[in-house]
C-alpha cells in the first residue's frame, strides 16, 4: 500500500506529476509556429535595415519635425468660404425677411433709409443735369420756344377781327401759339376742322359747357393759324381766303353765343350751319 503524498490535494496516482510541478518543470506549448517565426522575422527585420540605411544615418538630424498645426491651420484655405461681417448681416437680414421675423420698426428704419437714400441720388441726378445743361439755357432764349417773360400775344396783321370789338369773343388769352410755318399752320386748320366736325355727337343739355371751352381751344389756335396761312398767301388767294376765315370765325361767334344761352335748340341749328364752313376750311387746306 502507498504512502499518502505530502502534497494536498492531489490523489496517490499523481504523485510524478506534483513532484515535476514541484521541481519547476514548465510544460512545453503546443504551439511550436509562434515560438519559431518570432526569431526569424526580427532575422529577416534585422536585414533589410542593415542594407537600406546607410553608415551615417542620424535619426535626430534628418527626421522631420512635425508641423505647428496652428500656422498650418492658418495658411490652408478654409474649406467653408466665411462671409464678411457686413454681407453675412446682411444675408441674415435678408433671411429674416423671407421667414417673417423682422421687426416693424426695423422695417420702418429701412423703409426710412430707402427714401432718404432715393432723395439724395435724384438730388445728385438733379445737380448733374443742371451742372451739365446750364450752358445751354443762353441759347435758348433765342429759337423761339424758351420765354423768359409773359406769354406774348401775337399781333393779326389781316382783317378778319370783329370791326365792332377789333377781337373774336371765342378768342382766349394766356396760349402759347408756336411757330410751326406756314405749312404747320395748314396742317393745324385741317386737324382742327375735322375735330370740329366731331363735335356734333357731343352736343347735349348737360354738356353745353364743355362744348363752350371745346370750342374756344380750337377757335383760337384756327384764328392765329388763319392771319399766318393769308400773309404768306399769293396776292390772287388772300381776299378768298380772308372772306373764309370771317365766315367761319362769325360762325363761332354765333355759337358760342347760343352756347352761352343754353339753348340746345338754338345750339344744334347753328352748329349745322358752322359745319358747311368747317368742310370748306378742309377741302381748302388739303
Amino acid at each position: 500500500m502507498t504512502e499518502p503524498s505530502s502534497l494536498k490535494g492531489y490523489h496517490s496516482g499523481g504523485h510524478k506529476q506534483a513532484a515535476l510541478f514541484s521541481n519547476g518543470y514548465k510544460p512545453k506549448s503546443k504551439n511550436t509556429t509562434s515560438s519559431l517565426f518570432l526569431p526569424l522575422l526580427k532575422l529577416i527585420t534585422h536585414f533589410f535595415i542593415s542594407t537600406s540605411v546607410p553608415p551615417s544615418f542620424d535619426p535626430s538630424k534628418t527626421m522631420v519635425r512635425p508641423a505647428n498645426l496652428n500656422s498650418l491651420s492658418k495658411t490652408l484655405p478654409s474649406p467653408v468660404p466665411t462671409l464678411p461681417s457686413h454681407q453675412a448681416a446682411r444675408k441674415r437680414s435678408t433671411v429674416n425677411e423671407h421667414l417673417g421675423l423682422i421687426s416693424d420698426n426695423l422695417q420702418e428704419r429701412r423703409l426710412t433709409t430707402l427714401q432718404a437714400s432715393r432723395r439724395t441720388a435724384l438730388s445728385l441726378a438733379s445737380v448733374a443735369l443742371i451742372g451739365s445743361f446750364g450752358n445751354g439755357f443762353a441759347l435758348a432764349e433765342d429759337n423761339g420756344y424758351w420765354l423768359t417773360g409773359p406769354i406774348p400775344v401775337p399781333p393779326i396783321y389781316n382783317k378778319i377781327a370783329n370791326e365792332k370789338t377789333g377781337t373774336r369773343s371765342f378768342v382766349r388769352s394766356g396760349i402759347y401759339i408756336a411757330d410751326i410755318k406756314v405749312k404747320g399752320s395748314m396742317y393745324r386748320l385741317r386737324k382742327y376742322a375735322f375735330d370740329l366736325l366731331a363735335l356734333g355727337d357731343l352736343i347735349g343739355k348737360d354738356v353745353l359747357n364743355y362744348v363752350r371751352k371745346y370750342l374756344r381751344l380750337k377757335g383760337t389756335f384756327m384764328y392765329y393759324d388763319f392771319d399766318k396761312v393769308i400773309s404768306a398767301a399769293s396776292a390772287s388767294d388772300k381776299q378768298p381766303l380772308t372772306d373764309l376765315a370771317n365766315r367761319l370765325f362769325d360762325k363761332f361767334e354765333k355759337l358760342e353765343d347760343a352756347v352761352k344761352k343754353e339753348d340746345l335748340p338754338e345750339t344744334q341749328s347753328r352748329y349745322q350751319d358752322t359745319t358747311i364752313v368747317l368742310q370748306e376750311v378742309m377741302d381748302r387746306m388739303a
